[in-house]
């Protein structure tokens, strides 16, 4: 039985360091929304400060007193429920379109994304599949089927919105906590392959319904074709990195927030963050994300007493980091834009509110000194 002492203060602070820089950088963002809508600041700061920050503190203390044996006992059904309130977004007259998707709900005047905590609910099922399985990780018909059934589910009504972003970030997930299983990389790889010929014919197939997903891919490769259009958001956000040069222009001193930049407070928020502190802040915002990373996947090794724990760990880690990195490499145009925020960051209060309650359960596990015994790959 593994005894419990202090939280790891490190990642503690490590999260804490990112969320309030995140803060200090949405507010500086957002200086180009109240330039044209000062109703529109006001409400973005009362999400991002009160429901996103101080929720998020109030979230991540209720995530670390829980047990987190409770999440294992109940993730099938919390899985089933996330999932059904995401279903809810592709119902007439229930579902809120924004942005060219159905991908959000409202009620009693506050609206929400309910793919964010599907994504928990979905990590959480898998990591408790996953530890129950033992020698039968092995085995394909108990790792890779049921993983397939339940990511299908979740696609299924994640295409319909359209969101394929999510679809991608839980994949990449997946796979990673697949791998931690110890499931046979073949089996892996092989999944993966097939998964990428379906995208790719999903895709390119003619009537398709991704048809913006294609529009993005030829944005990236032919960047200059169409400035002042699909390539605007890229071109501009490689315009506000660029002028920031080495030391950047200084903080609140970003001119593409203003007029340029579409939603600088949301998915392009890093690019003000390299027009207003340059290559060195930038550069210090990817090394705390880095960091972030290897001291979670450090709890996940260390201090999580079982399979479940540890697995529920790499879970959360692995999908903030993915995420953020996936946004990092869009607006540096190192990969297609994907619409995805950067976490702890972008504007979301919903989003950074269960991410905060995410690294509450992380530090609930962080308290044991358990070493379990990593599965031996075949």
């Amino acid at each position: 039985m593994a005894t419990k002492y202090k939280a790891d203060k490190l990642f503690f602070w490590i999260v804490m360091s990112l969320v309030i820089v995140g803060l200090i950088f949405f507010t500086s963002a957002s200086l180009g929304v109240l330039a044209i809508n000062p109703e529109k600041f006001r409400g973005i700061l009362f999400t991002q400060y009160v429901l996103g920050f101080i929720g998020g503190l109030l979230a991540m203390y209720i995530g670390y007193k829980i047990p987190y044996i409770y999440f294992r006992r109940y993730a099938l059904i919390l899985f089933l429920i996330t999932l059904g309130l995401t279903a809810l977004t592709i119902i007439p007259g229930i579902g809120v379109a924004r942005g060219g998707g159905s991908r959000w709900l409202s009620i009693l005047g506050f609206s929400f994304q309910p793919v964010e905590v599907l994504k928990i609910g979905f990590i959480m099922y898998f990591a408790s599949w996953l530890s129950t399985l033992k020698n039968r990780v092995k085995n394909p018909l108990y790792s890779i089927l049921p993983l397939i059934i339940s990511l299908g589910l979740v696609a299924f009504i994640l295409i319909k919105q359209p969101d394929t972003k999510n679809i991608i970030l839980l994949a990449i997930t997946a796979f990673i906590m697949l791998f931690v299983s110890g499931t046979p990389i073949k089996y892996i790889l092989g999944l993966v392959g097939l998964l990428g010929v379906v995208f790719v014919a999903l895709i390119y197939m003619p009537n398709s319904n991704f048809g913006y997903i294609k529009d993005r891919i030829n944005t990236f490769i032919h960047p200059n074709t169409d400035v002042l259009g699909d390539s605007w958001q890229i071109k501009q956000s490689e315009y506000a990195i660029g002028s920031g040069g080495i030391w950047g222009k200084g903080l609140g001193q970003s001119l593409q927030k203003f007029k340029y930049l579409p939603e600088p407070q949301g998915d392009s928020i890093f690019a003000v963050i390299g027009e207003e502190l340059g290559f060195l802040g930038t550069t210090l915002i990817i090394c705390l994300y880095l960091v972030f990373a290897l001291r979670g996947f450090r709890i996940s090794t260390r201090n999580a007493p079982d399979s479940f724990s540890r697995l529920l760990v790499i879970g959360f880690i692995t999908i903030i980091t993915a995420q953020s990195f996936m946004n990092i490499a869009a607006i540096t145009g190192i990969m297609p834009l994907t619409g995805v925020p950067l976490v702890f960051i972008s504007h979301g209060g919903t989003a950074l509110f269960l991410s905060m309650g995410m690294m509450g359960i992380v530090l609930n596990i962080s308290r044991y000194q358990g070493k379990p015994r990593l599965a031996k790959r075949a």
